[in-house]
């Protein structure tokens, strides 16, 4: 196997060049498209309007808002606990994909119907299936283990007219099994897409809240006001926060199977690595976030035993947060052309 290829984003701080959360927040007209987020919107110490991201409540209606306005869902909801997603992260994932895809493709990002994502841990929000599906319009499998979370999301798709026909939920019954049971003897895949469960236990992720909490009040505390929330980024950057007395929140929520798995981030990739090899024919991209830059020579190792032919590793920067997509294909460059030529020019 060829040494790992890096692809650098074409800005090396911000989001995607077409990702429309780049700019501020334009809470005026986000208001306008949900009247309720009113409640929420007020200014801050520095004269800007703005959210409070530390509040749960806030950070859910910010996101029906920002769903409605720019992709036209009109219907956005999550049981209570339940993981709400930063949208500008999420949509950034994408917009890098529809660049492996067209580096693949002449230059040439595939839109439409013929090119289908498999979306592994879609969670209750479904946000990637139906951000990608409202951009791109491609066709999406979402899968999760949760029987909560794929009926959720069922309610999502069969709610909204926007996403007719564009998304299918799956229920992974066993919890072991990443591909195996979702990708079908005779079914095909363009790309599948994972933000993998980050912490190795619950005490892990609890601590790791907690620890961020602490930094937030000593960088606060050094500048001597409180953290300003910008735009987007803060959106994107904001977990753990502190409300009452000093007790770690997590803004955006989270089940068990969304933040934590036995071994944590390293051992979901290296399994999904593994199964993929058995589907090396019916995917063309497979491709997984990876938080930890130090499980990437694990990565690396286990791609080169599975015979992988081609690795990139796309680098995404969200404000003051790096973190990447790993991508690997099983197919040589003849076969990826002949794959690509089924999209049309």
């Amino acid at each position: 196997m060829a040494k790992p290829s890096k692809t650098s984003p074409q800005l090396k701080k911000g989001l995607h060049p077409r990702n429309p959360h780049r700019a501020r927040y334009d809470f005026p007209a986000l208001v306008k498209s949900t009247p309720a987020l009113s409640a929420f919107v007020k200014k801050n110490p520095f004269g800007e309007l703005s959210v409070d991201f530390s509040d749960p409540d806030a950070v859910k209606i910010l996101n029906k808002a920002l769903l409605n306005h720019f992709y036209q869902i009109s219907f956005w909801d999550i049981p209570k606990g339940y993981l709400c997603p930063p949208i500008p992260g999420r949509s950034d994932y994408l917009h890098y994909i529809a660049d492996l895809l067209a580096d693949t493709h002449n230059g040439n990002i595939p839109t439409g119907k013929k090119v289908k994502g498999l979306d592994i841990g879609m969670g209750a929000n479904c946000v990637y299936p139906m951000v990608g599906h409202r951009v791109y319009g491609w066709q999406f499998v979402g899968a999760d283990i949760d029987p909560v979370s794929v009926k959720s999301a069922k309610l999502l798709v069969d709610t909204n007219p926007t996403l007719k026909g564009g998304i299918e939920c799956r229920l992974q019954n066993n919890p072991d099994n990443i591909f195996t049971g979702m990708i079908n003897a005779k079914e095909r895949f363009d790309f599948t897409l994972c933000n993998p469960p980050f912490h190795t236990s619950m005490e892990e992720a609890t601590k790791g809240s907690e620890r961020k909490v602490r930094n937030l009040a000593a960088n606060a505390r050094k500048k001597g006001a409180e953290n300003r929330p910008s735009h987007a980024m803060s959106h994107t950057n904001a977990k753990d926060f502190t409300k009452g007395k000093g007790k770690p929140v997590l803004n955006f929520g989270g089940q068990n199977a969304e933040l934590w798995c036995p071994g944590g981030e390293a051992a979901f990739v290296n399994r999904m690595i593994t199964q993929s090899a058995d589907f090396k024919h019916q995917c063309l991209w497979f491709t997984t976030m990876v938080s930890k830059k130090e499980n990437l020579p694990a990565i690396y190792q286990a791609l080169k035993a599975v015979g992988a032919k081609e690795v990139k590793t796309i680098d995404m920067a969200q404000g003051q947060k790096v973190t990447r997509v790993v991508a690997w294909t099983f197919l040589d460059k003849d076969a990826r052309d002949l794959w690509c030529s089924g999209w049309g020019a």
